[in-house]
């Protein structure tokens, strides 16, 4: 990662921020970008008083001239573009009947819409460098939660677009990679939309049990490093993408099972 140019989108907190930081401490010039400019520009200024390089940049990537302008702005300060980690993104707790319209279309905007804008401005440069455009996706893109039609929604968006882009491109050397990391402790949770777009609030997972953001982010960079197609997380990850291709009706069941068991779980409203 020595003197490459990475992208970060959602750095300010989990799963982005412990990837800049994994990033930068192999030598990578990191660039983050969150709509909390704040957040990112303390983090930078950690990083570089670490001995790192640090740009902070404002975007919110469902606004496609913040996009834009992330990715000109990375490329005038470096030069160059070898990796974008497209990890912002909204989770949603709620029955589908229960939501209102307008969270559906805010999670598809940021999970799926911020992904392919940043990876169209980034295209050009990223094929010079013959470099790698990431997807920070969720078990959701592989088989559908219930209660979070909107979030496996964007996800199953997100992996189409970029397995497409993947053969589009394969030819000229751009290397593209699918990242399910299943569930981690980070904010995604308590940030998550409820069915009238509110914010939840608070977990219904016990974080504690969870693999943390460090981990996940170790394992990301390691994956670009070797440039791999694809990285499914945990156990149950791995299993749910198993079960999904020999038994689905098994899977299903499973999953409603799962997920009956949350804390306040939408699923209790149909016992």
């Amino acid at each position: 990662m020595q003197n490459k140019t990475v992208i970060i989108t959602g750095a300010s907190s989990g799963i982005g921020l412990a990837c800049a930081w994994e990033f930068a401490a192999k030598g990578a010039h990191v660039i983050l970008a969150a709509r909390s400019i704040e957040r990112i520009t303390g983090v930078a200024g950690e990083m570089k008083e670490k001995g790192y390089r640090a740009l902070a940049v404002r975007t919110d990537v469902s606004i496609e001239e913040d996009c834009r302008r992330l990715i000109e702005t990375a490329h005038s300060e470096t030069g160059r573009i070898d990796i974008l980690i497209n990890n912002a993104g909204l989770s949603m707790r709620a029955l589908f009947g229960e939501t209102d319209f307008r969270v559906l279309e805010r999670l598809m905007d940021v999970n799926f819409w911020g992904a392919v804008y940043c990876t169209r401005y980034a295209l050009p440069y990223l094929l010079e460098t013959k470099g790698t455009v990431a997807g920070i996706s969720s078990i959701a893109g592989y088989q559908g939660l219930p209660g979070r039609t909107g979030y496996s929604a964007s996800k199953f968006a997100m992996h189409g677009f970029l397995e497409a882009v993947r053969i589009e491109y394969m030819m000229m050397g751009l290397h593209v990679l699918i990242a399910a990391p299943g569930f981690t402790s980070s904010n995604i949770r308590k940030a998550a939309l409820a069915g009238d777009g509110s914010e939840q609030g608070e977990s219904p997972r016990t974080e504690e049990k969870m693999m943390t953001s460090e981990e996940v982010a170790r394992k990301i960079v390691q994956s670009v490093a070797k440039r791999k197609r694809t990285l499914v997380l945990t156990t149950q990850g791995r299993l749910t993408v198993l079960l999904k291709k020999i038994a689905p009706t098994l899977l299903d069941r499973m999953v409603y099972s799962h997920f009956t068991k949350e804390t306040d779980s939408p699923l209790h409203k149909q016992q």
